[in-house]
Formats: structure tokens, C-alpha cells, sequence
């Protein structure tokens, strides 16, 4: 199996403005092509789209918008994991010899129908993805005492994180009480608990090792990949475990012989505070001590190690977008490009993509 590396990449902004699919598939498209060197569409093998938009054949529409003619194309829906799911179909068609350079683009616009699972009865009226987040929240509360406080050092960490992420949907911080105090949406959520869906499109190159030099002078490899899907009703799942993205980290270590404590920088699915404070603990940076205990160290000492571009609640959530938008960011950081936001040495990173309250999850290892 050939070694697969990302070695381009580019993003629009996130944003609240109601862009079509294909204009925000093409900037961050055209990106790629414009801080890619040595890249032309010929040797484009492959075009994926990750998007849960209702458009049609948007794989073949964003090849003939870039005069990309493609041997494969096809588009990825898979809720908000739809991105990092988009990159494992390139890296497979690479590793296998089945292509030697594709490009993985993902876009969503601030309406798209990806943030509700009409199948789903078991939700009944609560449908909508603020319910799960109140129930995970309440959930850990419950069992770890968790307080409001802890939740909105959450916040604060990543809104204060995004101000230096050009793209990011928000660059206004805010403080502990601000967050604390801002508008009710359930019992137990807060407005400035919550991600924000979102307008933006960001988008990869991947190739094999065969031609990765070709592109870049740091290409970044994937090293390790990770996956489980449990169900997809919410009544199925765990309320104070993110039990699939437990199992996926464990995949994705053992590939790529490593250990939580060898990650040096991570993009983990912060969909609301709740799920960072989860999530630290079930990929095993908190081992010895509570997540909410580690995420409040990274903010008192400034440490940018979990979500340095703001995650989704600071950066925002286009959803097919989002996993692509954390592969990005793990890639700069590891070529040591991510300006204000780099964390220092970083060689190795973590990407951690959920979807529907982890009912499925997805982790990928990057090194340098």
C-alpha cells in the first residue's frame, strides 16, 4: 500500500451569507491551484466533493467549472464527518494505486438540510441537534458534576483561538460570564455553547508518494486512520461517552503506532462544549485527570493544543467543509505555517470528526 500525503490546500471564509455550493466549492478550489506549485489540471486524477447540499452531480460540475476532466468523481454525504470521509475515499483510491493526485473539496452553505435526520423518528419533535447536545450535557453534568463554568471555558478558549484564523466565522472573544449569561436555547445550552452553522468550502490535494515532491517541499503524510459508526438514531447512543470516537482513536493510533501522548497539536469536534471536554477524555489526552480539568489548563497557560484555528464553535460549521477545514489546519501546523496560531514543534497531529452525537466518528494521524 502506497504512503498518501496532503500536499495543497485552500478555504474560503466561513460565513452567514447565503453563497451557493458550486461559488464556494470554486474558491477554495481555485486556492489549491493558485499556492500549488507545479500543479495543472491534467494531472488531476480525481475530484470528491463532501457536501450535504441537495445539488446534484457536484463532483462533475466543480471538474468543469475548473477544467479538471477527471477519471474519478463522485460526491461524500455523511452529516458533518461528510469531510474527513471524503479524504479516507481519496487516500484509498491513492494507497491502492488507483490514482496518483485527487482533489477533496467540501462546501456547505449556511441553510443545508445535513443538520436534521429526517429518518431519525426516535427524535421525535426534537429533532434538531441543539436537543442532543442539551442531552450529552446534561448527561455529563449529571455524572461528573460538570459546571457551567467548565462548559464556557470551552467557549472562551475557541472563540478567543479563532480571532486569528483569517477565515474564521468569528473574531470576537468573549469572557467566561459573557458566555455564561448569553441567551438560553435549552435547560442546559447556551447560544455561546453552541457551533455555528455556516457558509464555507474548503479543499485538499492529496497524492502518492510518487509524486508528492513534485507539489511540495513538506508534504504531510497520513499516518493513521480510524473508523466506526454505531447506528444512526440518536436513541441508540451513549450519553457520556463518544464511544465511537473512542474506538476510532484506538484504530487509528494502532496504524499509525502511536499514542495520544505522542499527539502534539489536534482538531477535535467541539459541535457543542460539551462534546471537547468528551472528546479529550475518549482520545485519550486526559487520561489522569478530568476533561474539564485539561481544557481549563490549556486555557489558563494559552496552550493552543486542542483547536488552535477556534474548532466549530470559534471557526464555525459548514458541515461538509468542517473535517477538511481540521485536516488544513493540522497540515500547516505540522509544515509550520499556521502563523499566530502555530503550536510550537508540532510534528504530529489528530483529527477527530463526528457526526449526529457521535452515532459516527472519524480520526485520521497526520505527521510531518
Amino acid at each position: 500500500m502506497r504512503k498518501v500525503a496532503v500536499v495543497g490546500s485552500g478555504s474560503s471564509n466561513f460565513t452567514k451569507e447565503e453563497i451557493t455550493v458550486e461559488t464556494l466549492l470554486l474558491e477554495s478550489t481555485k486556492q489549491v491551484f493558485d499556492t500549488t506549485r507545479n500543479l495543472s489540471q491534467n494531472l488531476v486524477d480525481g475530484v470528491i466533493v463532501s457536501t450535504n447540499d441537495n445539488s446534484k452531480y457536484l463532483s462533475a460540475i466543480l471538474s468543469e467549472l475548473t477544467g479538471i476532466k477527471p477519471k474519478i468523481a463522485h460526491t461524500v454525504e455523511h452529516l458533518c464527518s461528510s469531510g474527513s470521509n471524503a479524504v479516507i475515499s481519496a487516500y484509498s483510491y491513492i494507497a491502492s494505486g488507483l490514482a496518483d493526485v485527487i482533489l477533496v473539496s467540501g462546501a456547505d452553505k449556511i441553510n443545508n438540510p445535513g443538520q436534521v435526520l429526517e429518518w431519525d423518528k426516535t427524535r421525535g419533535e426534537f429533532n434538531h441537534p441543539i436537543f442532543w447536545g442539551s442531552m450529552l450535557t446534561k448527561s455529563h453534568k449529571r455524572k461528573f458534576d460538570t459546571s457551567d463554568e467548565e462548559l464556557a471555558i470551552v467557549s472562551a478558549k475557541n472563540h478567543k483561538q479563532a480571532i486569528d484564523n483569517p477565515n474564521a466565522y468569528s473574531h470576537k472573544p468573549y469572557t467566561i460570564s459573557e458566555i455564561m449569561n448569553s441567551k438560553s436555547v435549552t435547560d442546559d445550552l447556551r447560544i455561546l455553547d453552541c457551533s455555528y452553522p455556516c457558509s464555507g468550502s474548503t479543499s485538499v490535494l492529496l497524492a502518492s508518494e510518487n509524486v508528492a515532491s513534485k507539489f511540495s517541499d513538506q508534504p504531510v503524510w497520513i499516518s493513521g486512520i480510524g473508523q466506526k459508526t454505531n447506528s444512526a438514531s440518536f436513541a441508540k447512543n451513549e450519553l457520556t461517552q463518544l464511544t465511537t470516537s473512542a474506538i476510532a482513536s484506538r484504530d487509528a493510533y494502532k496504524m499509525a503506532k502511536t499514542s495520544a501522548t505522542h499527539i502534539d497539536v489536534a482538531e477535535i469536534h467541539d459541535a457543542f462544549t460539551v462534546c471537547e471536554l468528551m472528546a479529550v477524555k475518549d482520545l485519550g489526552f486526559s487520561e489522569n485527570i478530568s476533561g474539564a480539568d485539561y481544557v481549563r489548563n490549556l486555557f489558563h497557560t494559552e496552550n493552543r493544543k486542542i483547536n488552535p484555528r477556534g474548532g466549530l464553535i470559534g471557526a464555525g460549521h459548514p458541515l461538509g467543509a468542517t473535517g477538511i477545514a481540521q485536516i488544513m489546519e493540522i497540515t500547516l501546523q505540522l509544515q509550520n505555517k499556521a502563523k499566530k496560531r502555530q503550536v510550537d514543534g508540532a510534528n504530529k497531529g489528530l483529527i477527530h470528526n463526528m457526526s449526529a452525537a457521535a452515532t459516527s466518528s472519524t480520526v485520521l494521524i497526520l505527521e510531518s
